[in-house]
């Protein structure tokens, strides 16, 4: 109950702060076409259309994100609106049986809410730096949320623990690269966040509709994501090195 109330209370000021902080963009939403383009050089020139995974979960987002962009809602407040949806799947979660399966489509409309941030500000030409940092540290501290989840719904703490670990050093070698001067992405591997959030997202749903499988389908859905993140880690790994080594990385001696 206390959850609840509190899930009330959250949601109401992220209402209201979207309200008072609405300002209508001056210059016309682009359309998903456009969006992608916008996108493109944002990341490192990697185009979206190439990858079947990330077009399709891009593409998501910017028909959610379009009529947002339109009236004005503030990257940050969808930024904190995904964390406020994962916390709203672990209280679902934590009561089992069918509530599992609306769990499960919370993780997804969190994650769906992390990529409408980042499409809002594209759309609206309102991407800061400060909204590049807040976006980073808030999908990873979801991730954490997604795992808690499946934790709860009866995931193993050390598959739950490996599946955290790998994509986490994905993300921080990813980031490290791009500090020592590589490219936005690096590379798109097979471990990218839409994989993460679908991952958790059947881990948790599934359990609900198969009440006697649901400890099972948590458990293979969460070893699926480590053993695809530890091979992301290494595609990511390969092609940062091979970015640094194009750019002369080895020469330079850079602090830890």
């Amino acid at each position: 109950m206390i959850g609840l109330v509190l899930l009330g209370v959250a949601l109401a000021a992220l209402v209201l702060a979207a309200v008072l902080t609405a300002e209508r963009p001056t210059a016309a939403v682009p359309d998903r076409e456009g969006y992608f383009d916008l996108w493109q050089p944002l990341h490192g020139g990697v185009d979206p259309r190439a990858n079947p995974w990330l077009r399709g979960w891009l593409a998501m987002g910017y028909a959610v994100a379009r009529p947002l962009a339109r009236r004005g809602i503030k990257p940050d407040v969808l930024t904190f609106t995904s964390t406020w949806i994962a916390l709203a799947a672990i209280v679902v979660a934590t009561h089992g049986g069918r509530w599992q399966m609306l769990a499960g489509w919370l993780i997804v409309f969190s994650g769906l809410g992390d990529t409408l941030d980042g499409a809002v500000a594209v759309a609206t030409a309102r991407t800061t730096k400060w909204g590049y940092v807040l976006d980073s540290a808030v999908d990873r501290l979801n991730d954490v949320l997604y795992l808690i989840a499946v934790w709860i719904v009866g995931g193993e703490v050390w598959i739950v623990l490996t599946a955290g670990v790998a994509f986490f050093m994905l993300e921080y070698v990813r980031a490290r690269g791009r500090n020592a001067g590589g490219s936005e992405v690096g590379t798109v591997t097979i471990g990218e966040r839409a994989l993460r959030v679908i991952c958790c997202s059947i881990a948790v749903h599934w359990g609900g509709v198969f009440l006697s499988l649901d400890t099972f389908i948590a458990n293979v859905s969460i070893s699926i994501l480590a053993v695809v993140s530890v091979i992301g880690l290494g595609q990511v790994v390969v092609a940062v090195r091979r970015d640094l080594l194009a750019l002369g990385g080895d020469s330079t001696t850079l602090a830890p």
